[in-house]
């Protein structure tokens, strides 16, 4: 119980300070241990990193680096709908395949992720940017974001803030508030639509209080650490966070080889 505890508040702190979510360490880390189904990790993550998006966004409503109304409502709403799409996915995924093949396809998919956006961010200054904005373009980029967080398992992950930075010319900082928000929309969807198909019931859940408790304390941390840093380091540790996700899904992928 310890053990999940301090994943949920190592994970969703991090989470909270990248933009990240949290879950993109926290999947693969259980996928690790692999004392559940992958269904159960997955919705493990959901909860947990809903609660730590609610706590973090809400601390954060205030910050100067708050993204407009017009971009970051219809990312929400996109999100909400991509959640949905994903969860779907994943479901198809994981009764067509053994727990093991679900596993190596979600993180050679975010390995894939997570080397691309590390490019990226190396380069982004000699990209540029389509400056996105209206309502249709951010609800599809939602959309999007929302599929690839509910299928993966990952609450977010590496390719929100790389994506919001490079389409919307956001910078770091205020593109880590916009990806929690569409991190929040994007889990909530998801429990929603366990809730109303096939109920929580089927889930050993037995750990959810204790990661939840612990993705609280981590929201609150990171939400206040994220306020305190400069442009500079927030670029930083979302780049240091990109190299340890990298080598939890080469663990994951060699582990689940064969």
């Amino acid at each position: 119980m310890i053990l999940y505890f301090l994943i949920a508040i190592g994970a969703t702190t991090i989470g909270a300070i990248t933009g990240m979510g949290g879950g993109v360490f926290m999947k693969p880390i259980l996928d690790i241990l692999g004392d559940f189904s992958v269904s159960t990790i997955s919705l493990l993550s959901a909860i947990t990193v809903f609660f730590m998006a609610l706590v973090s966004v809400y601390r954060q409503r205030n910050s100067p680096q708050k993204p407009e109304a017009a971009i970051a409502v219809p990312l929400a709403v996109g999100a909400v709908v991509g959640g949905n799409i994903g969860s779907v996915l994943l479901n198809q995924l994981i009764g067509g395949m053994s727990g093991a093949q679900v596993t190596l396809v979600q993180n050679v998919l975010l390995a894939g992720l997570v080397i691309f956006v590390m490019i990226y961010m190396v380069k982004k200054s000699s990209i540029p940017s389509p400056k996105l904005s209206g309502i249709v373009p951010s609800a599809l980029v939602g959309l999007g974001l929302g599929v690839f967080a509910s299928f993966l398992g990952i609450g977010g992950g590496p390719i929100n803030v790389a994506l919001i930075i490079l389409l919307f010319d956001y910078p770091t900082k205020k593109a880590t508030v916009c990806s929690l928000i569409v991190v929040l929309f994007s889990q909530a969807a998801k429990l929603v639509q366990v809730a109303v198909t096939v109920g929580f019931a089927g889930y050993n859940l037995q750990m959810a209080p204790v990661m939840v408790i612990g993705a609280i304390a981590g929201g609150t941390i990171g939400a206040t650490i994220a306020k305190r840093i400069d442009e500079n380091k927030a670029d930083k540790l979302f780049q240091g966070a990109q190299v340890l996700i990298l080598l939890i899904c080469v663990v994951n992928i060699i582990k689940n080889i064969g």
